[in-house]
């Protein structure tokens, strides 16, 4: 992989953490062990991804939130707990991507995955929290469903095609953006409402 393909895969890991963390550990820790990413020699700190016990943990806590994520209340209290966990593995992933070499690129990228997960899960949490609300279990399922296949796929995109992938998770922290902003709005409406 070329260095702008690097950053790209960087770029889409770290979002995509923001949603699924331990999705994308095992699938990319997964996809190294098959040889599906190679990484250049100076960049082998990242094979981690690909030790059995990453996968096996990571695989195991990807299998737990699955089925988490579909229960309403479950969801909110998994979101909460990731709330710092997610952004720091997405920073994590960005770190192990770039070159280690260069300090710059290290903080560069450990502050924009960082930053970058946090929003995607902040939108995540955002648009869930108004799904929550619902009374009916159909709508959080379906919202999980759509989130699992949109991380599946896009993940499968840095893979083959880090920059297609990454001008997708671009349009993607914008939608997240608006989200958090649109939850906003909605817990202010909620909040100013005057008895009847």
């Amino acid at each position: 992989m070329t260095g702008v393909e690097l950053l790209a895969l960087a770029a889409s890991t770290s979002l995509l953490a923001g949603w699924r963390l331990y999705l994308v550990t095992f699938v990319t820790g997964w996809a190294m062990r098959l040889g599906w990413i190679n990484l250049p020699d100076k960049l082998v700190a990242l094979d981690v991804l690909a030790n059995p016990w990453v996968l096996v943990i990571s695989g195991a806590a990807a299998l737990f939130e699955f089925f988490a994520d579909k229960i309403a209340f479950i969801d909110s209290l998994w979101d909460g707990i990731n709330s710092a966990i997610r952004p720091l593995g997405g920073a994590l992933l960005a770190l192990a991507i770039v070159d280690p070499g260069d300090p710059v690129w290290q903080v560069a990228a450990f502050l924009a995955g960082g930053g970058a997960a946090f929003v995607a899960h902040a939108g995540k949490a955002g648009a869930r929290a108004m799904v929550n609300a619902s009374p009916e279990p159909f709508s959080n399922i379906a919202v999980s469903a759509g989130e699992d296949v949109a991380t599946a796929g896009l993940l499968a995109l840095a893979i083959a095609n880090p920059i297609a992938a990454a001008l997708i998770a671009l349009i993607l922290v914008l939608l997240s953006l608006w989200l958090i902003l649109a939850a906003r709005r909605m817990v202010g409406r909620l909040l100013n409402r005057t008895p009847a």
